[in-house]
């Protein structure tokens, strides 16, 4: 079984959530638009499923990952397909379904954190919005980013297995999808998550535990992990930042 997933080949984004269930369960993929138009890979390759050359099964846009007959889109539907598929999930039901809570929890906070260098308008520039941004950057370091890594570090203090993760005994896509939330917001503001640090060391010692799993090293290791850029989710303007 090898699946592909096609996403943009220049930026980490909401793809990245998807890589590192793929890398962590340990299953075969190809990362299409990265691959050479030789091999039926390129943004044209992407770009063709999006304008319906595929089928009446059209996603909105990228990440969406394709298994024979399947095609699923969206972030944490794919990262819920494949982590239940792949022993990334808890096997209780109650459970399954907070993961689920869980990601698309986090999917909200990442979308946030977007919103901070484009809190007017996605297809303008942020130059064009910087003073809109500062205010929303300021809002989203005071009020938004405690308010979730608090969460966070309440269900991990909570989890009943007492396994150091958000749900159940093991590893999940909800710790991965955590994991590079955290990466982001590191990247994106370094001061602030330096001084909000000691404050969740739950947190802290998840995204550790996960940094520290043999396949995510191994990953993280490789020139397959795309490094953050200000094209992305996730970008650092140094006005955005405080502590």
């Amino acid at each position: 079984m090898t699946y592909d997933l096609y996403y943009w080949p220049m930026i980490p984004g909401r793809g990245e959530y998807v890589r590192l269930v793929l890398e962590a369960a340990g299953t075969p993929y190809r990362d299409v638009a990265r691959l050479p138009e030789s091999e039926g890979g390129g943004i044209g390759a992407m770009m063709a499923f999006v304008a319906g050359r595929h089928g009446h099964r059209t996603p909105f846009a990228p990440p969406f990952l394709v298994d024979g007959d399947l095609l699923i889109s969206q972030t944490t539907e794919i990262c819920v397909f494949l982590g239940e598929r792949h022993g990334l999930a808890p096997k209780d039901e109650a459970d399954r379904l907070f993961a689920r809570s869980i990601a698309l929890t986090t999917a909200d906070f990442v979308n946030e954190a977007h919103d901070t260098h484009h809190p007017v308008g996605i297809e303008d520039y942020y130059e064009d919005q910087k003073s809109e941004a500062k205010r929303r950057a300021a809002g989203f370091r005071d009020k938004r980013m405690p308010k979730y890594l608090g969460w966070y570090e309440r269900l991990i203090a909570a989890n009943p297995a007492g396994s150091g993760f958000l749900v159940g005994a093991d590893l999940s896509y909800a710790d991965l999808g955590l994991f590079q939330t955290l990466a982001g917001l590191a990247y994106a503001f370094p001061r602030r998550m330096a001084a909000l640090a000691a404050d969740y060391p739950k947190t802290e010692a998840l995204a550790a535990r996960v940094a520290a799993h043999p396949a995510v090293a191994a990953y993280l290791a490789s020139k397959r992990r795309i490094a953050f850029n200000e094209d992305g989710i996730f970008r650092y303007y140094p006005e955005l930042d405080a502590d």
